[in-house]
């Protein structure tokens, strides 16, 4: 087993002043994997206390000294990628292949993504021609406490690690207790990438714990955090008291808009959206909103995409799903499965406990519900597993009504070759993201929600600004600069 019970703080790897073991458990075998340290305040406060020391030289740090960190951060980030895969796969069951693909692919992609939106930065700058004596500068936030979930690990740290540092924080990250090992392994890619001490600062812990010391710590000037609307609620209640800038991605029940004249492939691609990674996305298409005329056709589709959906352990390569990541995920899906057929909605395909032949780890049979309406707790409820939902609509009225009965407003999704329409659909669904005829966003949008499903933007030059403060400045002498 793995011990990583270390923190690394201060450019070192250090022994925790208040810690208590905690077992990480491979999902798809229910087995401790690794033994970490789960801090208390004494480790918050001295991690803060490294970033704070550090923030005054590196934010005066030329910004093309910063943008060279990071590019020898990819660097090491790529040559270490399969590394990376296997430590995501290990903690939160990500199958391997997709483990050393997409999981771990996606921190290149942002780190790669962000390194380009870099340059489109102006960190100083007049504010109009007609104003040559007014200067806007653009600066470091300050120190800032990074708080990840377990689902998209690279996806999440990089995300916030990265821009982070390209505006010129410091920080803390806390990652997920659940799925830590990712996040250890990254450290010691920034720290051999030649970050300076305590500029990037780790600590793990839990959201009680180390995530209320940092989202309250008088010394941290932002809290960015992705994860539960619940978690996020708390943590702005937490961080009001500070007055902190304040950065949520939070949850989502995304809906997918699949009107008649949809391509032939929509409500396979949709369903196998859903089941993506266990259907542990925040941005997953879990309600399949379906024209009345192709609805019957659309379940069935459905229904047999989810039967073919292979599950199996995260260790075994091949396109499959693995397992949900813990005991408390698997419980709460299966109680919402439960609760969908006690509620009247039409079980097609899954249902209720493991596949078939399993009878350990946390698998999940992906299930198809039918004739689902809009109040049910599985339309309304974000249950982060293979879920997926169809609910049946009239026309683009209705489409757009059942879409946005909704308290989140993260990703929608919309099927049609009629193009007017699917602007027009677009303009009006409250949500930070629209996804329309299985088109993937290009490089540098902005991720991110409305509604319970958060504040703020990640990604792009609207993540970089997300961590900069702007200051206007008067009487500035052009020629003296």
């Amino acid at each position: 087993m793995l011990d990583k019970r270390k923190f690394y703080i201060n450019g070192q790897w250090v022994d925790p002043i208040d810690g208590r073991d905690l077992d990480v458990i491979d999902p798809s075998t229910e087995e401790a994997c690794a033994v970490i340290s789960l801090g208390g305040k004494a480790d918050s406060d001295a991690a803060v206390a490294a970033a704070r020391a550090a923030l005054p030289g590196f934010m005066e740090t030329p910004p093309a000294e910063r943008k060279a960190l990071v590019e020898k951060i990819l660097e090491v980030y790529t040559r270490r990628n399969d590394e990376m895969g296997e430590a995501i796969s290990l903690e939160m069951g990500a199958p391997i292949d997709m483990a050393k693909t997409s999981q771990s692919g996606s921190g290149t992609w942002h780190i790669q993504n962000f390194l380009r939106a870099f340059d489109q930065i102006e960190f100083e700058a007049p504010l109009s021609e007609k104003a040559p004596e007014d200067r806007i500068i653009k600066e470091a936030v300050g120190v800032c406490a990074l708080i990840t979930p377990w689902n998209w690990p690279m996806n999440q740290v990089t995300l916030k690690v990265i821009p982070a540092l390209l505006a010129g924080c410091t920080m803390v990250l806390k990652p997920s207790e659940i799925a830590p090992l990712s996040s250890l392994l990254f450290a010691e890619i920034l720290d051999e990438a030649g970050v300076p001490p305590g500029v990037f600062n780790l600590v793990n812990g839990d959201g009680p714990g180390v995530g209320t010391d940092l989202s309250g710590h008088p010394d941290v000037d932002m809290v960015s955090f992705t994860g539960s609307t619940r978690a996020g609620i708390a943590i702005s209640k937490n961080a009001a008291e500070t007055l902190k800038h304040i950065h949520l991605e939070l949850g989502g029940k995304g809906a997918n808009i699949i009107f008649a004249d949809a391509d032939e492939k929509a409500v396979v691609r949709g369903a196998r959206h859903c089941f993506n990674n266990t259907g542990q996305s925040c941005n997953a298409p879990t309600r399949m909103l379906v024209e009345r005329s192709i609805y019957d056709q659309a379940v069935e589709i459905a229904a047999a995409t989810a039967e073919k959906t292979r599950v199996g352990s995260a260790h075994e390569p091949g396109n499959h799903i693995g397992p949900a990541v813990s005991q408390v995920q698997f419980d709460k899906i299966q109680d919402l499965i439960q609760k969908g057929i006690d509620e009247g909605a039409r079980l097609v395909a899954g249902g209720p406990g493991r596949p078939e032949g399993v009878n350990r780890g946390y698998f999940v049979r992906p299930t198809v519900f039918a004739d689902v309406n809009n109040d049910m707790t599985i339309a309304r409820e974000e249950i982060f597993g293979p879920v997926l939902s169809i609910i049946p609509f009239e026309d683009e009225a209705d489409a757009l009504r059942i879409a946005n009965d909704t308290p989140y407003g993260l990703t929608n999704y919309v099927q049609s070759q009629d193009g007017a329409k699917r602007n027009r659909v677009a303009r009006r669904l409250r949500s930070g993201m629209v996804e329309m005829n299985g088109k993937s966003r290009g490089r540098g949008s902005p991720f991110g929600g409305m509604k319970a499903s958060g504040r703020g933007r990640e990604g792009g030059v609207w993540g970089i600004e997300d961590f900069l403060e702007v200051k206007a400045v008067s009487g500035w002498s052009p020629d003296d600069a």
